[in-house]
């Protein structure tokens, strides 16, 4: 496993993290023991970084990972969490006071008294533009609620303007193989200002992987299957805003350029990976094999030039007209 320093805090973490979206919910049923081994088997390939939120089951992706941390106990694994999407999404809902009982709520369900990072959970536009709020997180740092905080955004745009805030120490973005903008727009900026950059949604809800085709379904209860388009959140955040039929053209494109001994998923974990701006990818996982297969595409070999032009050109032709300047 191979570490990068996460911006301003400081923390020298895992370059895969565990992304806890899946043990929550929204992913098709899952099983507590199941999630609980998975974790186990992230940390013991070397994972030091879990992403999560309180909206995520509504509180049961952290209760999980304070139960995992308990079985832990004496390892330091930083956990981040994100808060705001538990209410309507209007400004008049994002207050000071609003973010005390958020926070405590997330520090009972982790049971920690401090927060390692606390990331706003991809706020209304007009909350980018409301000093008050950015100094109100900065006042809970003082206060010893958080160590640190970020946003986690749906533009680009939105991190720049985050990024004005010196307080703000890290930045979770939608990047991946099929969605490539930040790398143009953003991971310089972000790595000038000591801005730590987590990229979620590295796996395109699963379409990277491979394992899908044009027959595949998916359960009522997962957002693959209800939120295709956007009926539920930002249609960006199920298979990155890419049209199923398109993403599954440009995998099957992209099969051939998989190295040796490791799979589709590998490569689109290590794609991320060849960016000096990014400090981890968070790609979900269910049970342990996915956990290690994840953990396992740190370390394989830098991409070759051809092969990072080659997805270039791919995703100039099958995916670029369809997603980059949606976000």
């Amino acid at each position: 496993m191979q570490y990068r320093r996460l911006g301003k805090t400081g923390y020298e973490i895992s370059t895969i993290g565990f992304g806890a979206w899946a043990i929550g919910a929204d992913w098709g049923n899952v099983d507590d023991e199941d999630s609980l081994a998975a974790l186990h088997a992230a940390a013991d390939a070397g994972v030091n970084f879990i992403d999560t939120a309180d909206v995520y089951g509504d509180g049961r992706s952290e209760r999980v990972i304070a139960g995992f941390l308990r079985e832990r106990a004496g390892e330091r694994i930083y956990v981040a969490t994100k808060m705001g999407r538990r209410v309507e999404q209007k400004l008049e809902n994002y207050t000071p006071e609003a973010f005390v009982a958020w926070t405590q709520r997330s520090r009972e369900n982790l049971e920690t008294e401090t927060l390692d990072l606390v990331q706003l959970h991809c706020p209304p536009f007009d909350v980018y533009y409301t000093p008050e709020l950015f100094a109100a997180c900065d006042e809970m740092v003082e206060q010893g609620v958080m160590r640190h905080y970020g946003v986690s955004v749906e533009k680009i745009e939105q991190a720049q303007k985050a990024m004005e805030y010196p307080g703000t120490a890290t930045i979770q973005i939608i990047f991946n193989m099929v969605r490539q903008r930040p790398a143009d727009r953003f991971l310089d900026h972000a790595l000038a200002n000591d801005v730590g950059v987590l990229a979620r949604v590295p796996l395109a809800s699963g379409l990277l992987t491979g394992k899908y085709d044009a027959g595949s379904t998916f359960a009522e209860n997962d957002h693959r299957n209800y939120n295709r388009q956007g009926q539920a959140f930002d249609v960006g955040e199920t298979f990155a805003g890419l049209d199923y039929d398109a993403g599954l053209e440009f995998v099957a494109a992209v099969r051939e350029l998989v190295p040796a001994g490791a799979t589709t998923a590998q490569l689109a974990l290590r794609w991320i990976l060849m960016h000096e701006g990014v400090t981890a990818a968070i790609p979900g996982a269910k049970d342990p094999a996915q956990a290690r297969a994840n953990a396992a595409a740190s370390d394989l070999d830098p991409l070759s030039d051809a092969t990072m032009a080659r997805i270039a050109e791919l995703y100039a032709q099958l995916a670029k007209p369809l997603v980059h300047q949606r976000w």
